[in-house]
């Protein structure tokens, strides 16, 4: 009876490696969903709700615009399953509300009546080509991102956002390189914007605001995010920023006319000092300098 030979790859050395060099790592295992190539991953729950947090529209009320983050963008009346999962978008002259008084388990496009005014999509491994369309890699399909007559199956993510909802901005933005592409749509095609070395790195002039990516601590960690700025550069701040902010100010003009309280009863106890020394009696010190006698003579007591 010949004995099975063990398979090459269960071989360990000895001492054996520990787990985490030996068996499969996060970037290593698949999605849940064999459909979807992308992974779930921490930064693509914070980076989202950076991007909505400091988010400010002086043009749109607060209940005038939404803010979609992995939810279902149905986009085919025809095809009403047919659907794309952004991961940040905005919707603008749409009630935050669905019908004014609920939240959306989804967005669909033929219902709002408005398509979204800016997708952003954040690479993960396995998703270039798909986020991309004609401008991943030096060769393209000669079909990729563009339309096609069949209906056998959905279109791919860059033709829907393309040609389907026609979004007007199209942001592309890398964690691992810390790279933001920029495309905007000309015609009936995207065309890549240049973006720019200085703050806002890319502008989207219906918003008055700019994106940029910016290098500091959100929830925690430190990284590169990307984040709304307005005109000159300036980031704009997350609720919780304000509220700090608005809290060290309170702080600060406390201390200030904490300061300058000191500062003039100082000097009056200077101006009472001086009468005292010109020989001027108690009474008079009061009269000129508008305290009463027994303010006089308790600082008096001070001075000593």
């Amino acid at each position: 009876m010949t004995q099975a030979k063990e398979s090459p790859e269960l071989l360990q050395p000895v001492p054996p490696l520990p787990p985490s060099e030996s068996l499969p790592t996060m970037y290593d295992l698949p999605s849940e969903f064999p459909e979807e190539p992308g992974l779930p991953d921490e930064f693509h729950d914070l980076q989202p709700q950076l991007l909505s947090r400091t988010l400010r529209l002086t043009q749109y009320a607060a209940d005038n615009y939404f803010t979609g983050t992995d939810i279902n963008l149905y986009y085919d009346v025809r095809n009403p399953l047919w659907h794309k999962r952004p991961d940040w978008f905005l919707a603008v002259d749409v009630p935050r509300l669905y019908g004014g008084k609920d939240l959306r388990n989804s967005y669909v496009v033929w219902q709002e009546g408005v398509s979204p005014l800016v997708v952003v999509e954040f690479l993960s491994p396995g998703t270039e080509a798909e986020d991309l369309g004609p401008f991943y890699g030096e060769a393209t399909d000669a079909t990729n991102g563009q339309s096609t007559n069949s209906q056998s199956k959905p279109p791919r993510k860059w033709q829907v956002y393309e040609q389907i909802l026609r979004v007007p901005y199209y942001v592309v933005f890398s964690r691992y390189t810390g790279i933001v592409r920029f495309f905007r749509l000309v015609g009936a095609r995207y065309e890549e914007q240049v973006v720019q070395q200085t703050q806002p790195q890319l502008w989207i002039p219906e918003l008055e605001l700019g994106l940029g990516v910016w290098t500091g601590t959100f929830e925690g960690i430190n990284h590169g995010w990307l984040r709304w700025c307005d005109g000159s550069g300036n980031w704009l701040l997350t609720d919780t920023e304000l509220e700090s902010q608005r809290a060290d100010e309170a702080t600060e003009k406390a201390v200030s006319e904490s300061q300058r309280a000191d500062e003039a009863e100082a000097r009056l106890r200077q101006v009472v000092r001086n009468l005292r020394q010109s020989g001027m009696d108690t009474a008079a010190i009061a009269g000129v300098v508008g305290l009463s006698v027994e303010d006089i003579d308790s600082m008096d007591n001070n001075l000593v």
